[in-house]
């Protein structure tokens, strides 16, 4: 028993060939080399070298047509979107994913030009594409965010908006962002998704905006007064409109002062230019007519007991 465990676990030996069989096949590998002509292999060499050339002046030639025909697309759907008067937000969008898809088409014809089996290679990048869409699930959502955008529209190239707590003029929209320059000259970026999911406050959309002011006077100014100054104040301007007329309210009373409410309409272009100016004019000239803006004040009251 013994004696069979180890005879059927033995290694078998490697297959040896006879040393008549391989000096045969020896002597037959140095017969084919001394009959090889030099100046044929040097040739069949050249060949090859001059086709592998001219395949990449074809792919390089078709890269750079490709190139200057996606240019040219672009141009057109440009005059299109211009004659069309289509919305610019939509314009920039559809320009970029025209141009990358026309791009990603242009590769896939030059490496086929240089002889790389596409069909194996449309199965590389779509496995690829399948891992790298599930590693950047947020780049997908960022893209469906853009697509919700320019469906739904909450605002365009152009508009003055507030979103994530950024405040400024949208330059573009892009696949995946929407880019933001703001008042002082930065360049924000805020991905589609978080910009599409977000409360947007928008102050384009409509052609009028109204202006608020909170006046602090001191205990004493009467109130009407007060009201019949600020009204002057602002009538002697032309950019704050007639219709809905501006009006003066007492908002509320505060320990140390009178806490009053001004409120004026303007054209959206004109506001941030109507609300600092009148906030300069206010500090300037109501103290002129007897309007004075209190600091705040306690009373103390000492009791001197013997």
């Amino acid at each position: 028993m013994i004696g069979l465990f180890f005879l059927q676990n033995e290694t078998p030996a490697p297959l040896l060939l006879p040393d008549s069989v391989q000096k045969e096949h020896f002597t037959r590998a140095v017969e084919k080399l001394m009959t090889l002509d030099l100046s044929q292999v040097m040739r069949s060499m050249l060949e090859q070298a001059l086709w592998v050339g001219i395949k990449i002046i074809i792919a390089l030639l078709f890269y750079f047509l490709g190139r200057w025909l996606i240019r040219r697309v672009v141009a057109a759907l440009n005059a299109t979107f211009e004659r069309r008067k289509v919305d610019v937000s939509l314009r920039s969008f559809i320009r970029n994913t025209v141009s990358v898809l026309l791009t990603l088409i242009l590769i896939l014809i030059v490496v086929q030009t240089l002889g790389v089996n596409v069909t194996s290679l449309i199965a590389v990048f779509s496995a690829a594409t399948l891992a790298i869409g599930m590693a950047l699930s947020g780049t997908a959502q960022n893209f469906a965010g853009g697509v919700m955008i320019l469906i739904v529209k909450p605002y365009r190239v152009g508009d003055f908006i507030t979103a994530q707590g950024q405040t400024g003029t949208v330059k573009e929209i892009k696949l995946f962002s929407t880019v933001i320059a703001t008042a002082d000259n930065r360049t924000i970026y805020i991905p589609n998704n978080v910009i599409a999911t977000s409360i947007i406050d928008n102050y384009t959309t409509a052609p009028r905006r109204r202006v608020d002011w909170t006046l602090s006077l001191s205990y004493g100014v009467a109130v009407e007064e007060a009201r019949k100054a600020i009204l002057e104040l602002l009538a002697e301007d032309d950019r704050v409109l007639k219709d809905p007329a501006p009006v003066v309210w007492l908002s509320s009373l505060e320990d140390s002062s009178v806490r009053l409410s001004v409120r004026a309409w303007t054209e959206n272009a004109n506001y941030w230019d109507v609300f600092f100016c009148f906030n300069e004019r206010f500090y300037s000239e109501l103290p002129k007519l007897g309007m004075q803006f209190p600091f705040p004040q306690v009373d103390l009251h000492i009791k001197n007991e013997k």
